[in-house]
């Protein structure tokens, strides 16, 4: 599967348009007023539309963590960190906590949860959907949750990162 970054699209987009600005008596020199006004970053040009294949977050309304639910679809999976893992509905359900990429270049593969006595590990698995191709993915952070229904209640188990744990 081959991806382009956006560090890979900015620049061939920066060779493309060239360097400097022209007016309408030649190209702008050091001390010109339109090489000034390119150079100062209270002028700077407006944003270039975004590129064929990018694709845009996903963004929630309230600004907090985007709600997702595994796909079972990411190719080669691996483990990844949260940040908080929150009881509710009675300690039977857990809400969990993390930072992620866009989708479709990252998505929520599955949960693992292996619950003892002591402790409930919960593992998060992440990678890119098998479905995505050829797309280009914005470098950005997104946090997200999801919710695991635990087999019994929390109680006084200490939730632990599958992710962090040796």
């Amino acid at each position: 599967m081959r991806r382009i970054t956006i560090p890979l699209v900015a620049g061939t987009l920066l060779l493309s348009t060239g360097c400097g600005a022209e007016t309408a008596t030649g190209p702008a020199t050091a001390s010109s007023p339109a090489a000034s006004a390119a150079s100062s970053p209270a002028t700077a040009a407006a944003p270039s539309p975004p590129v064929a294949g990018t694709v845009a977050p996903k963004v929630e309304p309230t600004g907090g963590p985007r709600p997702v639910k595994p796909t079972g679809d990411a190719d080669d999976p691996r483990k990844v960190p949260w940040l908080k893992a929150r009881p509710y509905k009675n300690g039977r359900t857990l809400r969990v906590v993390w930072w992620s990429g866009v989708e479709p270049c990252t998505v929520l593969d599955r949960v693992t949860v292996k619950e003892t006595a002591k402790r409930v590990t919960v593992t998060l698995w992440e990678g890119p959907s098998r479905t995505a191709q050829n797309v280009a993915c914005i470098e950005i952070a997104i946090q997200k949750s999801t919710t695991v229904k635990l087999r019994k209640p929390l109680g006084t188990r200490k939730v632990v990162d599958g992710a962090r744990v040796r």
